[in-house]
């Protein structure tokens, strides 16, 4: 397998990673909107989703992002 078929791969894994997160984040979110809780406990329990989705995907979202071409420190890419 040469080099851009290894990272096209390896995007669309994380893609998927994402994808799947995403699906389990969004059923905890109506899983915490169908239950009888009090509005502080909600409100507690949504925070910590939010900042368990940002830290579980945000990792994946910039390395996809992340520029192709690397170049020695003190220069810019494609220079």
């Amino acid at each position: 397998m040469g080099r851009e078929e290894q990272r096209a791969l390896v995007r669309r894994v994380r893609e998927s990673l994402i994808g799947e997160l995403e699906l389990i984040y969004r059923r905890a979110f109506d899983a915490i909107g169908t239950e009888e809780l009090g509005e502080g406990t909600v409100a507690r329990l949504t925070q910590l989703l939010l900042r368990s989705r940002e830290g579980a995907i945000s990792p994946l979202e910039e390395e996809i992002e992340a520029p192709l071409i690397t170049s020695p420190a003190g220069e810019a890419p494609g220079v």
